[in-house]
């Protein structure tokens, strides 16, 4: 069995008063523990969150974070935090020693990203920050992954419908990295069943064509909800794909992106005959797949420099731009094969 990483019910938490950044920090905490890292590296990475959570809650708009194991590393911590306002005119300068807001733990970004394996940030005046953070045991390494996910349940749910998974297989010329995206029909621990049963079934059949196994998740849905299903995979500067209802799937270089097909039906349940469609990546393209609780209408025109990011970075601002709350939101993001550093 190819392995496979996958979403899980990850809590994404508020930042809107101070309680927030406790919070925050104990689940940090206890991810490290759980990681197994020294006394040291969980009290290094609890005070790098603690800064992280500390300027959404006094600096941002709409602040939202999360933490949790990353889910291609399970020994890997992983914060996200995104807001929408006001955003940093100069991240360099923000990187610098010294430079902190007022009112925090004043290490910085700077030493925020010291303390971290390994950051990624982007940021745009009166857009907002996304800031990803990942920490591992002393001398361990981590790197950005080819390929990242996030969900998000609609309004306070505990649950989201929706949920993805990823498999790398090969390394170089040879790599491949294979996505599903499925959104369970509905909302609640219905549709959690039926896209949880996906993931299961995919991680049987990842070593598969895409339209093979979409044919297994169509078969294997049918005692369930059923859903939108899409399978991708990136080997080179190529990527195959293969989807079934409403799940949304993109090509996307800076400032373009390119549609890619599915046929119209509900895993599980009704469908078309199912199709493989073979498409040719731009240089530096990014793959992105999200269900129908993102609006289709984002321009990465409008995202100035965003997809040049890491694929968690892509993820989390496709979130911030295109989510909705009144519906469960799932996006996946890899990055072409000639592209991977």
């Amino acid at each position: 069995m190819v392995p496979v990483s996958y979403t899980r019910d990850d809590t994404w938490v508020r930042a809107e008063n101070p309680s927030a950044v406790g919070a925050v920090r104990r689940m940090a905490v206890e991810l490290a523990e759980a990681a197994g890292f020294d006394g040291e590296r969980t009290g290094q990475t609890a005070v790098a969150v603690t800064e992280a959570v500390s300027n959404l809650v006094k600096h941002a708009v709409e602040g939202v974070v999360m933490v949790r194991s990353q889910p291609g590393d399970p020994a890997v911590v992983e914060l996200i935090a995104i807001d929408k306002g006001p955003g940093m005119p100069d991240i360099a300068r923000a990187l610098r020693d010294g430079y902190s807001t007022s009112g925090t733990l004043g290490i910085g970004m700077g030493a925020m990203a010291r303390i971290s394996s390994w950051y990624d940030v982007h940021s745009l005046p009166g857009k907002g920050t996304i800031l990803v953070m990942r920490f591992a045991a002393t001398g361990a390494p981590t790197s950005a992954p080819y390929a990242s996910g996030l969900s998000r349940p609609i309004g306070e749910e505990a649950v989201c419908g929706d949920s993805f998974a990823i498999a790398a297989t090969g390394e170089g010329a040879t790599s491949e990295t294979t996505i599903l995206l499925c959104d369970g029909l509905g909302h609640g621990e219905l549709a959690a069943q039926a896209s949880r049963t996906a993931v299961e079934l995919f991680r049987r059949a990842a070593d598969e064509e895409p339209l093979a196994t979409l044919e297994r998740l169509h078969r294997g849905l049918v005692h369930t909800r059923g859903g939108a299903v899409a399978v991708a995979r990136v080997r080179g500067a190529t990527v195959s794909y293969a989807g079934l209802g409403n799940v949304s799937g993109w090509i996307v270089s800076a400032d373009a992106r390119r549609g890619m097909i599915s046929v119209p039906g509900i895993a599980g349940h009704q469908a078309r005959q199912l199709r493989q469609y073979e498409f040719e990546l731009p240089e530096h393209a990014t793959v992105v797949l999200h269900s129908d609780g993102l609006t289709e209408r984002w321009d990465p025109a409008a995202m100035p420099g965003l997809f040049a990011r890491s694929p968690a970075v892509v993820a989390a601002g496709l979130l911030r731009e295109a989510g909705s709350r009144r519906d469960d939101a799932c996006v996946v993001t890899v990055r072409s094969g000639d592209d991977r550093d």
